[in-house]
């Protein structure tokens, strides 16, 4: 993405549902790197247009994801001195407004592309969150909606490693091997928000069985959803299984806001 003006930046983010900090320079005296009304946007791993650089541009960016990190949604002020104690040597005084734009949204990792998972992302596609789609099989992703990120790896568990602390993980492979290998990696990072594995009574406890083998708690196997979905959402159809966990998924999310 290659903008020379901010207000094409937050378009382009805002229809990527991708939550971002507007940095703005408020206000100069002296001698500083950029005029009032300079921006820059920062993202989670990108940053673009500038403030002056230097260490003043470093640390509003480390700030930026900072709040970002934090669910900050307030916007502040904040007064740098740009002496040698910021490693700048401008010598005069800016202060810069950080504005949260676009509520950190839920970061879901759905495992599994075949008839559920597609009904699935379908339907998160279309609720204020950021999802990763994951399967290490080709051809599967024929279809995807806009704002979905895919994923087609060899080793899925890689996507387990990378997604941020407080994520939600929905997992529906085709191959019952590699739901519990999922499961292990999962719960040993164990700081998801939540964490739901399609399949029935006797799968959870088959599951249960081999997890407690590999030494994790009974109060740690609670914390995995399965079977996934509101109960009181009946049906066998893929439609019908996408609505009861996406209806679960919100609700939690929701607790969470």
């Amino acid at each position: 993405m290659i903008y020379h003006d901010w207000i094409s930046i937050l378009a382009e983010l805002r229809a990527k549902r991708e939550p971002c900090v507007l940095v703005t320079v408020l206000e100069e005296k002296g001698s500083v790197p950029r005029d009032s009304g300079s921006k820059m946007v920062v993202t989670g791993d990108h940053s673009f247009l500038t403030i002056g650089g230097g260490h003043l541009e470093y640390q509003c960016i480390a700030q930026a994801r900072a709040m970002l990190q934090n669910g900050q949604q307030a916007p502040h002020s904040e007064h740098f001195s740009l002496g040698a104690r910021l490693g700048q040597c401008c010598g005069g005084m800016t202060t810069i407004l950080f504005e949260p734009l676009m509520q950190l949204q839920p970061q879901i990792a759905v495992f599994g592309a075949g008839h559920v998972g597609q009904a699935l992302v379908n339907l998160l596609s279309t609720l204020p969150c950021h999802v990763n789609w994951v399967d290490e099989r080709e051809g599967q992703f024929t279809q995807v909606p806009a704002g979905v990120s895919v994923c087609q790896a060899e080793d899925p568990l890689e996507q387990v490693a990378a997604m941020p602390a407080g994520s939600y993980f929905i997992v529906m492979t085709h191959h019952h091997p590699r739901d519990l290998e999922l499961c292990e990696a999962i719960l040993r990072r164990g700081d998801y928000r939540y964490f739901g594995v399609i399949g029935s009574a006797t799968k959870r406890q088959r599951f249960d069985y081999r997890l407690e083998g590999k030494g994790f708690s009974r109060e740690q196997l609670a914390t995995m959803r399965c079977p996934i979905g509101l109960p009181d959402v009946k049906g066998k159809l893929p439609a019908e299984i996408a609505v009861a966990i996406a209806a679960e998924v919100i609700a939690v999310y929701q607790r969470a806001a």
